[in-house]
């Protein structure tokens, strides 16, 4: 019997890839000004022969699947449902379908409150590698390369509900 062992061009949204990637947050505008979180999402450069361009947009477009599907930029925004965990306003998770797996997001209590409050934060995936150390300036660039390029999908997703308080009766 022969066997061939062949690497894996899309990893599946497991630890490892999920641990990969770089994850920024900030407060922004949509594009009718009003004020909104937003959370981009990016895989860094490949660090071998099977991390190619095409092996990473394939990452990078199943965990948008598996976040629920993220739009292009001429389409309507899709909302993902509650994929935010505020655990308090310095830990977010962001949760995927179908693994236990997540992301602590990098947040800012104003971050926070600012979902808390308005219910919502715009998820931002590039389909275009990032180095996680990419300062401000370098992800403003990323990101209006990828809006000029089509190389960005969004979705909107909202904090998950508490679960209720149970309270023991003595």
């Amino acid at each position: 019997m022969l066997t061939t062992c062949v690497q894996p061009t899309t990893a599946g949204t497991g630890p490892g890839l999920l641990a990969a990637l770089g994850a920024w947050t900030w407060l922004g505008v949509d594009p009718v000004d009003t004020d909104l979180a937003h959370v981009l999402l990016a895989h860094p450069p490949g660090r071998s022969g099977h991390d190619t361009v095409l092996a990473i947009e394939a990452r990078m477009r199943h965990l948008s699947a598996s976040l629920g599907g993220l739009a292009e930029p001429p389409d309507l925004v899709p909302d993902l449902g509650e994929r935010l965990l505020i655990v308090d306003t310095a830990t977010v998770l962001l949760r995927f379908h179908s693994t236990p797996f997540g992301i602590q997001l990098p947040v800012r209590p104003g971050w926070t409150q600012h979902v808390r409050d308005h219910g919502q934060a715009v998820i931002v995936i590039g389909l275009d590698p990032l180095p996680r150390s990419a300062d401000l300036p370098r992800v403003d660039t990323y990101l209006d390369a990828g809006l000029a390029s089509g190389r960005l999908l969004f979705g909107l997703a909202r904090p998950a509900c508490p679960p209720p308080a149970t309270h023991a009766l003595p």
